[in-house]
């Protein structure tokens, strides 16, 4: 029986023989700057050229696609199915039919940066630098769609900024959407020459539309101006009358830009709302909330535990649930269901990233950056720990559509030293590592990616696989120590303590069922009251000893009571706080300490100071 399309192309670009035949391919493009697509014009130097590498058990070089040595490659991209692929060297853009292992067709287009396919490959949009004539004139337009089958441009525009350059296609290709000023447009059935509907929102700002099946949604952002908040509103096209046709609409005013995700089921959108700048200073990354929109109309602000910038937020591919990222550091990582009640806690730690695995069911939390690569693996069925692999100087990480591999990468121009790849089993096993030469610099590394359903899920594994390479456990860095204390025994002390997973912290005989919300609330406000009841007891026996001290000196041997007159007792506690302190800077100057000019003239006040507290103690 013949394997589906997407696997076939597995199985021709892999190399690999049929029992191996879920073990897809992967590109590396070591011709360019970043993910997705180029953000710059600039020079390649040392590049290794345009190759494709096999994917696990192999890791060669594939002899089906022939290395491009070209040292001006601009942009690469797959279709969705993975069966095509396509490139710009410097001198035309080229689709590549992976499945055939043929050259598709050429396009005459040197000046390309950006690539997308269609969802259903029927289309690829190309993007160039908006330039203009020496005189002022309008330049050529530098957005062009090309049909894939025949290789005939179906339309032009003209698009100034690469932000949001490409066209936005509903899964099934039934409809196109651009942003033009102040309008959403919307083409239908690849007509572009034809405008079907229009969505008419004052300086809307951004847009996404809804995955899966019909019908489309979409979810469009206008900024707030002169007092007014700004909002998100879902639409179901082509109803756009206006707000009362919305299917919700949430406000903010805290909000400079967004971000919206949409669930894989097209049930509801996740909305970050960010500002530049936090007013309070508390931040440096300005101040975010995240806020939750459901196509029936619910809406909600995502309650967060702790303070702190949102690093990252992820919807589980089942559509019931969503991982945060968040807090200062050490951050915290919950995940959350529909109702926006957090469903389980992982504690804190060195992370800012999330990545669910195709199927939903592993979870990654990483720290990438400016932490040192530590990764988690949890099991999300059974909130149970994988495995914590580190990828130091990581730049790049990525899920195989299988659910079983991960890669990551060092690349340039964010690092430009020790630029490679890895490639890891979720249970902590490195597979296998390549490290450019050191004359080299890699820019990008990514999956081949495959429909759903090619890659059957499969139970999770907490055995380590077997691997060649040696474990990529890093040694842990020293503290640094002076020359005067590197004899002596170490002493632990930590900035913080991270705090347990939800399953790991001690059981004192409560119900593991996470609270509510009002719950929640009600166990802050009894928390804080005993913490308050526990600072005053600790006050009332700091002032006993400090009492006896003082009690145990000739000059002071009176008994402690209080005078009635509360300006009286204060004045005597002041006091012996203040001969208390010459006690200790004594005992330091007794010691060989050198003290300093102020602690002098302290001692010299010791004299005074116990005749004031005398004259008072009598007085009473």
């Amino acid at each position: 029986m013949a394997p589906p399309a997407p696997l076939l192309a597995a199985l021709l670009l892999a190399e690999t023989t049929q029992r191996q035949r879920l073990q897809p391919c992967w590109s590396c493009c070591e011709s360019f700057l970043e993910p997705c697509c180029y953000r710059g014009v600039k020079p390649v130097r040392g590049s290794e050229g345009l190759y494709m590498v096999n994917g696990p058990p192999a890791f060669t070089e594939s002899t089906v696609f022939q290395r491009d040595s070209g040292k001006n490659c601009k942009a690469v991209t797959f279709s969705k199915d993975g069966s095509l692929f396509a490139w710009c060297n410097g001198e035309k853009v080229n689709i590549f039919n992976v499945t055939s292992a043929e050259l598709l067709r050429s396009f005459d287009l040197p000046k390309v940066v950006c690539l997308e396919f269609s969802p259903k490959n029927n289309v690829l949009a190309t993007w160039q630098a908006y330039t203009t004539a020496k005189d002022g004139t309008a330049g050529v337009p530098n957005l062009q769609l090309y049909d894939v089958k025949t290789g005939k441009c179906l339309k032009s525009f003209i698009q100034k900024k690469m932000q949001n350059w490409c066209p936005c296609w509903a899964d099934d290709e039934s409809i196109c959407a651009r942003n033009v000023n102040n309008e959403v447009h919307f083409f239908e059935n690849n007509n572009f020459n034809t405008i079907a509907n229009k969505l008419h929102l004052q300086k809307v700002n951004d847009f996404v539309l809804s995955p899966g099946a019909q019908p489309t949604k979409v979810a469009v952002y206008v900024p707030g101006s002169k007092g007014a908040p700004s909002f998100v509103r879902l639409y179901q096209y082509p109803n756009f009358g206006g707000p009362q046709s919305a299917l919700a609409n949430k406000s903010f005013f805290k909000a400079d830009k967004v971000t919206m995700l949409w669930n894989k089921k097209a049930t509801a959108v996740l909305v970050i709302a960010s500002t530049e700048v936090d007013k309070t200073g508390a931040s440096y990354y300005g101040e975010q909330t995240l806020h939750y929109i459901a196509t029936n109309g619910e809406s909600a602000v995502v309650q967060l535990s702790k303070n702190g910038p949102i690093y990252d937020v992820v919807w589980n591919p089942n559509s019931v649930e969503f991982c945060a990222v968040y807090g200062f550091m050490p951050a915290k990582a919950t995940v959350f269901n529909l109702k926006c009640d957090p469903v389980f806690d992982f504690g804190t730690g060195p992370r800012n990233a999330a990545y669910y695995s195709p199927h939903g069911h592993i979870l990654v939390l990483a720290g990438f950056g400016n932490l040192r690569g530590q990764m988690e693996v949890w099991d999300v069925k059974n909130y149970k720990l994988v495995s914590k692999p580190v990828a130091s100087d990581s730049t790049y990480f990525a899920w195989c559509p299988d659910g079983e591999h991960i890669v990551t990468a060092t690349c340039a121009p964010r690092l430009r030293v020790s630029n490679g790849y890895k490639i890891w089993h979720y249970t902590g096993s490195l597979l296998h590592h390549y490290e450019v030469p050191s004359n080299e610099e890699m820019w990008q590394v990514f999956w081949q990616p495959f429909l759903d359903g090619v890659f059957p899920v499969k139970a999770v594994k907490y055995q380590a696989v077997p691997s060649e390479l040696p474990s990529a456990e890093p040694k842990p860095a020293q503290a640094y120590r002076p020359p005067a204390l590197r004899n002596k025994p170490v002493t632990s002390s930590k900035l913080h303590e991270d705090e347990p997973p939800q399953n790991m912290k001690p059981q004192s005989g409560s119900s593991e069922k996470p609270l509510s919300k009002t719950a929640l609330k009600n166990q802050k406000k009894h928390e804080a009251k005993k913490a308050a009841k526990q600072e005053a007891k600790a006050d009332s026996n700091q002032e006993s000893t400090q009492s006896s001290a003082s009690q145990s000196t000739p000059r002071s041997a009176v008994p402690a009571v209080t005078s009635g007159d509360p300006e009286t007792d204060k004045k005597i506690k002041n006091l012996k706080k203040k001969l208390k302190a010459i006690e200790q800077l004594k005992e330091q100057a007794a010691a060989g300490k050198q003290l300093e000019k102020n602690q002098l003239e302290k001692i010299q006040k010791e004299t005074a100071l116990l005749q004031e507290l005398e004259d008072l103690e009598l007085g009473l």
